[in-house]
């Protein structure tokens, strides 16, 4: 064998030993590495384990409730807070959105321990394959560990404690509470945070009520709550619900025709045009703030994270009749009144509307500008006639307006004449509102109304309206200081009946004028409504007609100063109040809400009782924490006037809804045991109707925020007493007829009217005269100026406290000589 053969002999058996060495020497340092990697974390471990978060936050999860209002009956009518939350239990969550979220989110849930190593290794095979991170594997777990108790930001120490913190999880949590956490916890946008709050925002209806469609599209917002939510893009929220209904059908979730189905099903948002009250089932936006408002008094900013339940004493059916009835008063009025033109007229090229993008932006523009008002709807005229106004909702809802009705109310705006603020014309911004079968074009209302309804007999408040819309929050039932005109008689009336005065009272109707040299100030000389007299009228028909000159002269007679202490003890301020003639004409000032109390007193027999909102508030856990104790008539509250006073008002406003200037009250309702009074004030600034059966007391007024002329034609009967007809068909469907009680002790009833028992016949005042002048201003009668009318009088007390001061109340006792109320807060 050669030299040459030997080496290469030799030179194998080195090579292979040198690999060999090499392997064993690399084995060795990867065997070290990894030990002393392993040592690392389990020291890491042993370091990170004992300082994780305890997990019992978790397990008795407390999240920041908002306050929440209801009705007497239960209807949720308001949610206050920075985060809005409706914790359910994991059996009161529907399947069909647990189903969306695991195939949203994590399919592979109930199978892995918290971490996908099947889900990690598909998104990184996706990943390197697109060369980007389009896709994650982030468990339902490691969501919930990330959204308790880690930050967001993004680094390698917050991932190793989020591995951490998701088998701790798992090892001490069941997966259906792991699963119940994160769908009560999980942000999906617009302050909402669980898929029972995001069911309210968008959609406006409680978790177990949503369809397929609906579930799929919540459950595909916790991968961008900014993105796919549908308020903010409703194109790339449909986009993602596609993809979650199509993993379901894949995952066999649900059969391909429930997919078919559900990517049909149209998805409406609460904000959408006839969908319910911002996402509640009524509107009572107005007694939900009131409500709020009395709470924040006792507990400030506690309130909006504790978990409070205010339940107030609104009825729920009696509450979303009294909205329609003030919108339907007001729309009515707004057809009544001249056409006052479109809101703005735009310069709107010809043939933009072709152009669905272009057009989509004008019209996103204007609706920014202009908000629809629940059924009034913003839209842009495209073309008008006298006979047909097309307009343009979005590019794909143009609506036709032809009938006849609906465009003699706006034919003042189709004149070839026209003024240009008037004129209706291609660009201009309009209202239209769906009318039964048919389109109309109205204006957005200026005026305002306003409705009030109470039980007599607690003052629990039934029903709150404080005006159109909630678009300016004022309400006008509580802070809208007006004259109250001819509604105001009945309690001028009633102190002549404890002066000696009857129903039969003849009482002088002539008219009469002081010059500025006899008032020291400047003329004064009232009229009657239509400028019409009659020599003498009977106290009763004085108020039947409600005749100007008849309340003043039986003012006069039983003295203002006495007056105005007697009125004191319905709860109307003093200061309000002057005693001075004009008062017999409603010249002072209160409030719906006051007014309502005060007729209160008749209704219950002649008992003072404060209103009240709040029956009682809860805890997050359901305990009672306040509860109202009202003030019941012929119970705990003080007697104010007279009963035999209380009762034969009574009987005089019955007769007025028969047969006075409510005359249509009783025949539309076809019940004798309604009673009530109409009230215009000069130049038809204010239109109210007040009224009441012995179970309910209603108010409605109607007027601009800054006193104006609703119109020489408008009155209280004409313009509110409808709204409060509309109220009192549901109100006092199937109540039975209240029948007259038995008359008073020291009422007797002779020649057909009524006599107090120590003003008989013969010793009652039998006639009030013709004074004069020097007569009518003894004591300074005649006023210095007008009472202020108006929403914020100044000076005036118009915050919180007056509302409490309003929703308290109190009164003295009955007695001879009145002294005025002390109002009283809230008692709850």
């Amino acid at each position: 064998m050669s030299s040459s053969a030997k080496s290469s002999k030799n030179a194998a058996p080195e090579s292979s030993h040198w690999v060999r060495r090499f392997l064993i020497k690399t084995a060795v340092f990867f065997a070290g590495l990894g030990l002393c990697g392993a040592l690392l974390g389990t020291l890491a471990l042993a370091l990170a384990w004992p300082n994780l978060p305890d997990l019992s936050a978790m397990i008795d999860y407390r999240p920041r409730v908002p306050l929440r209002i209801y009705t007497a009956d239960k209807v949720l009518i308001g949610e206050f807070g920075e985060e809005r939350r409706n914790v359910l239990r994991f059996n009161e969550i529907p399947d069909v959105m647990k189903s969306a979220i695991l195939a949203a989110e994590d399919d592979r849930f109930y199978q892995h321990s918290g971490i996908d190593w099947m889900g990690v290794g598909r998104a990184a095979l996706a990943n390197m394959v697109s060369m980007a991170k389009t896709q994650g594997a982030s468990t339902i777990t490691m969501q919930v560990a990330r959204n308790f108790y880690l930050s967001s930001e993004k680094t390698y120490t917050r991932k190793f404690y989020e591995l951490l913190l998701t088998f701790k999880i798992e090892a001490t949590l069941s997966k259906n509470e792991i699963l119940d956490l994160y769908m009560n916890q999980i942000y999906l946008g617009h302050r909402s945070y669980g898929f029972a709050a995001a069911s309210r925002t968008y959609f406006g209806k409680p978790l177990p009520d949503i369809t397929l469609a609906e579930a799929a599209m919540l459950a595909g917002i916790p991968k961008a709550p900014s993105r796919f939510n549908p308020i903010a893009n409703l194109s790339r929220a449909k986009s993602r619900q596609m993809y979650v209904l199509g993993r379901m059908r894949d995952l066999g979730y649900i059969t391909p025709e429930e997919y078919q189905q559900a990517a049909a099903q149209p998805i409406v948002l609460k904000s959408a045009p006839g969908t319910p009250a911002g996402g509640y089932a009524i509107h009572a936006e107005y007694a939900a703030e009131l409500a709020r408002q009395l709470l924040f008094t006792v507990y400030q900013d506690n309130i909006y994270s504790r978990g409070f339940n205010i339940y107030t004493t609104i009825d729920s059916k009696e509450q979303q009749q009294a909205y329609e009835a003030v919108r339907n008063g007001i729309l009515d009025y707004t057809r009544r009144a001249p056409y006052p033109g479109p809101e703005e007229t735009i310069d709107l090229p010809d043939g933009i509307e072709n152009n669905a993008e272009q057009f989509d932006a004008v019209l996103e523009k204007i609706q920014d500008k202009y908000r629809d008002s629940d059924d009034l709807l913003v839209g842009l005229v495209l073309s008008a006639a006298p006979d047909k106004i097309v307009v343009a909702r979005s590019p794909e809802q143009i609506v036709e307006i032809t009938d006849k009705s609906a465009l003699k109310v706006v034919a003042r705006g189709l004149a070839k004449n026209a003024k240009a603020d008037v004129r209706i014309s291609r660009g201009s911004v309009v209202y239209v509102r769906k009318n039964g079968d048919a389109w109309e074009l109205l204006n957005r209302p200026s005026v305002q109304a306003a409705f009030v309804a109470l039980r007599p007999q607690d003052g629990a408040i039934r029903a709150m309206v404080g005006g159109f819309d909630f678009e300016e929050q004022f309400n006008r039932v509580t802070q809208a200081w007006r004259q109250p005109g001819s509604a105001f008689k009945p309690f001028i009336y009633a102190s002549a009946l404890e002066r000696g005065m009857t129903p039969a009272t003849q009482v002088s109707d002539e008219p009469f004028r002081l010059t500025a040299e006899q008032t020291g100030s400047k003329a004064w000389e009232p009229k009657n409504y239509g400028n019409t007299y009659e020599p003498m009228l009977t106290l009763r028909e004085g108020l039947y007609k409600s005749k100007n000159m008849v309340s003043i002269r039986i003012m006069q007679a039983v003295g203002p100063q006495y007056v105005q202490d007697y009125i004191t003890r319905f709860g109307f301020e003093r200061a309000r109040n002057p005693a001075v003639l004009p008062l017999a004409l409603g010249a002072g000032g209160v409030t719906p809400l006051q007014l309502a109390g005060g007729y209160s007193v008749f209704a219950n027999g002649g008992y003072r009782v404060p209103p009240y909102l709040i029956d009682r508030v809860t805890d997050a856990d359901g305990k009672v924490i306040m509860q109202a104790k009202p003030v019941v008539a012929g119970d705990a509250a003080a007697r104010v006037i007279d009963p035999r006073t209380a009762y034969v008002m009574n009987d005089i406003m019955r007769g007025i809804a028969r047969q006075g200037t409510a005359a249509r009250l009783a025949r539309d309702l076809k019940r004798p045991d309604v009673g009530g009074k109409t009230g215009t004030t000069n130049d038809s600034h204010d239109a109210w109707f007040a009224g009441f059966t012995p179970n309910i007391v209603g108010v409605a007024w109607m007027g601009f925020d800054q006193p104006r002329s609703l119109g020489s034609r408008e009155t209280g009967g004409g313009a509110s007493l409808p709204i409060w007809l509309d109220y009192m068909r549901v109100a006092l469907k199937d109540q039975p007829i209240a029948e007259p009680g038995p008359l008073p002790e020291g009422l007797t009833r002779e020649g057909g009217d009524f006599y107090f028992a120590e003003f008989p016949p013969g010793k009652a005042v039998a006639r009030v005269g013709l004074p004069s002048p020097e007569e009518l201003m003894l004591n300074g009668q005649i006023p210095q100026g007008a009472t202020p009318s108006g929403a914020a009088p100044a000076g005036g007390a118009d915050g919180i406290g007056a509302l409490l001061d309003q929703l308290g109340g109190g009164g003295p006792s009955y007695g001879p000589a009145p002294e005025a109320a002390q109002p009283q807060r809230v008692q709850f």
